[in-house]
Formats: C-alpha cells, structure tokens, sequence
C-alpha cells in the first residue's frame, strides 16, 4: 500500500506560479508510475500530468501544456508539479496519483491539496 501527501496549495493570483509536491511513502518508489490530477467545484475529475516509472517520459492535458511541468525526484519518493501563468480555471483540488508497482493503471491515490486562483 502506497500512502501519497500532497502539500504545496494554497491562493495564488492569476499569473502566478506555484509549485505542488507529493510525497510516497514506498521506498520503491520508481517502481510506479505517477501522476496528477484536479477536481474543479460541480466537475469530474479529470488528469493533468504523468510520468512514466520506466524512462520518465512525461504527458499533459492539452488545455495546461507549456504552463504544467511535472517531474520526479526517486531519491526523495517525491513527484512535482510546476505551475506557471495560473488561471482561474486552474482553481481546483489537486490530487496524486501513483500506479501499481511497473503498471500503467493508477491505483494509489492523495487527499489532495486546494488551489485557488484569485483574480
């Protein structure tokens, strides 16, 4: 069982750039492949960013490429998540995700950390 903690929300005005980490708690944390993903108020929730366990490779939602960055340090168990020239309808909670172990399937999830976007 992977445990993930989110920290890193908070407010934030429009244009602004924020950085959210999530901290797993497997020793083996390159096994899994981790992710990103929000939940905005009234909405389902919907993936933003992931990277890959094998070779780092990375994948965006379309509407946040060139403003999202996600990255992986295995040597701290801890994935980002970079946000530039934040928009109001960035405003929402901001979950991680991990796979199972060399899977591709998200299994584990955080609780998640709030961003607001103020205008």
């Amino acid at each position: 069982q992977v445990q993930l903690v989110e920290s890193g929300g908070g407010l934030v005005q429009a244009g602004g750039s924020l950085r959210l980490s999530c901290a797993a708690s497997d020793l083996s944390f390159r096994r899994y492949g981790m992710g990103w993903f929000r939940q905005a108020p009234g909405k389902e929730r919907e993936f933003v960013a992931g990277i890959s366990w094998s070779d780092g490779s990375t994948s965006y939602a379309d509407s946040v490429k060139g403003r999202f960055t996600i990255s992986r340090d295995n040597a701290k168990n801890t994935v980002y998540l970079t946000i530039n020239s934040l928009k109001f309808e960035d405003t929402a909670v901001y979950y991680c995700a991990a796979t199972s172990a060399y899977g591709q399937r998200y299994a584990y999830w955080g609780q998640g950390t709030q961003v607001t976007v103020s205008s």
